[in-house]
């Protein structure tokens, strides 16, 4: 992920015409470095256009403006930042990302187009992944084509889930950077703090076009953190990611891209045949983030304080975190909530491809491994989500839905197991995860319970079934009552 998760600089870019070009840029105030994010210029009140808080617009709107000037200052901000949306400049995210693409993994691999025999060997990856798990899940194929990104394509084909994703918590920043000012300066300047917020907007485009065009340096698929991010239907892999991640594994690159297909593919029947999932886990993070309490304090002490000398002072404040979750009962149900869905998505997915893989691929007890490994170490689901929601996942989780899954294939078999994914109601919650065989005895003895009440309710003494004790392995092999 990106050193400055909350950094404002675009990647700066060296001027065809050398220390003359940079001196010029300077001079007309449309330099992008660091010093001038978003090359506004001088602001009044800041030492005139061009003065010594010329270079940082939050240092010169907070720390030298008086009220006389507010108006002013807010109507140049408002001509420099001309977005109107809603509270993220996408377009600008959108930008920034395929800047961030086009200047190379953190691996030093370069973005490049798919040939055709990329193309043809993701077709024929996800083809073979889908009849091996046919034989490890009875939820039917879920992907109508397999298509080879590029990373710029999976930044493209991704921004619209990113939207949904994180719209409801960049509405709360974009509030706190109207709340910051103090309460005379909000009854000043009224409307004018909509202005604020547009900046607000360009400050969180600028973040999530880093992230997200860091991401597309590490991702492999399209489902990678665990939720759909590209079109319904579509199996996607990106071969040079694929590439990178099994470089120094000491397996044969066809079995790499295999694998990683059987993930995808995986990914792409549930969210295909479990029709309320996508709204389900979408939802969850809505939820959750609609309860997180943005560090308004931190936010003002950053801004007002803010050193002109030092401008790394604000990135390193701002890289710490903003966001406070609410200790309510309220805001603990949503994470939990959240973190158990995306680990009985994920779980479910390690369970199913393992059981198509172990008999298949000699190294697919060394690649599940790897990938469980990746996610544990803060991975780039873990990064991206503690950045843009400041939500962390917690790995264990992962780990503890996969063995509860495994349990219930060995207890009621495939059609047992994928039937759960029925209704939200039967999956398995977070204290569910921490026992999993509890929770498949106690899922039978329901069952057991529920058939005698009906069967009392139906036919009376006669409808009653047999009296006799039935142990464990009775019990449990009378699922398919």
């Amino acid at each position: 992920m990106s050193d400055t998760p909350f950094g404002f600089g675009l990647p700066p870019e060296e001027p065809e015409d050398g220390d003359e070009g940079k001196k010029k840029d300077q001079q007309s105030g449309g330099g992008q470095g660091p010093a001038n994010p978003f090359g506004f210029g001088g602001l009044p009140g800041a030492g005139g256009f061009g003065g010594p808080g010329a270079d940082n617009p939050l240092a010169a709107m907070f720390g030298s403006l008086n009220p006389s000037d507010l108006g002013a200052a807010f109507q140049q901000l408002g001509q420099m930042l001309s977005y109107e949306g809603g509270p993220v400049n996408w377009d600008m995210a959108k930008q920034i990302a395929r800047q961030t693409v086009a200047q190379g993994a953190p691996n030093g691999t370069k973005d490049a187009s798919v040939g055709p025999s990329e193309r043809r060997a993701v077709e024929e990856a996800v083809r073979l992944a889908d009849l091996w798990l046919d034989d490890a899940t009875s939820l039917p194929s879920g992907s109508a084509s397999a298509v080879a990104w590029s990373r710029a394509e999976w930044v493209e084909a991704t921004l619209p889930a990113w939207r949904e994703l994180v719209d409801p918590v960049a509405e709360r920043v974009g509030a706190a950077m109207g709340d910051v000012l103090p309460e005379e300066m909000q009854a000043m300047a009224g409307p004018l703090i909509g202005m604020m917020r547009s900046m607000g907007g360009a400050m969180f485009g600028t973040q999530i076009g880093q992230a997200v065009g860091v991401l597309a340096g590490e991702v492999v698929g399209s489902t990678d953190i665990g939720l759909p991010l590209g079109p319904a239907r579509k199996a996607a892999l990106l071969p040079a990611n694929v590439e990178a991640f099994g470089k120094d594994l000491g397996v044969p690159q066809e079995e790499v891209r295999l694998y990683l297909a059987l993930r995808e593919a995986a990914h792409q029947r549930l969210f295909a045949h479990v029709p309320w999932l996508r709204s389900h886990l979408f939802g969850a993070v809505d939820g959750y983030a609609r309860g997180i309490k943005v560090d308004t304090a931190k936010l003002e002490d950053v801004v007002g304080q803010f050193d002109p000398q030092n401008p790394e002072q604000l990135q390193d404040a701002l890289q710490q975190g903003m966001f406070q979750p609410e200790d309510t009962p309220e805001q603990k149900a949503a994470l939990a909530r959240l973190e158990t869905a995306l680990a009985l998505v994920e779980g479910w997915v390690d369970a199913v491809v393992h059981a198509a893989a172990k008999p298949r691929l000699g190294s697919a007890d060394a690649l599940r491994e790897t990938l469980r490994r990746r996610r544990a170490s803060g991975g780039p689901a873990e990064q991206t989500f503690a950045t843009l929601i400041g939500l962390e996942l917690r790995p264990r989780r992962l780990r503890d839905a996969s063995r509860l899954w495994a349990s219930l294939t060995d207890a009621r078999g495939v059609d047992g197991r994928d039937g759960l994914w029925a209704h939200p109601d039967m999956l398995p919650t977070a204290t569910d995860l921490d026992d999993p065989d509890g929770f498949v005895h106690r899922e039978h003895l329901d069952f057991s319970e529920l058939d005698k009440m009906l069967g009392e309710a139906a036919g009376g003494d006669h409808g009653k079934p047999d009296l006799r004790k039935k142990d464990d392995d009775e019990t449990e092999g009378d699922d398919t009552e």
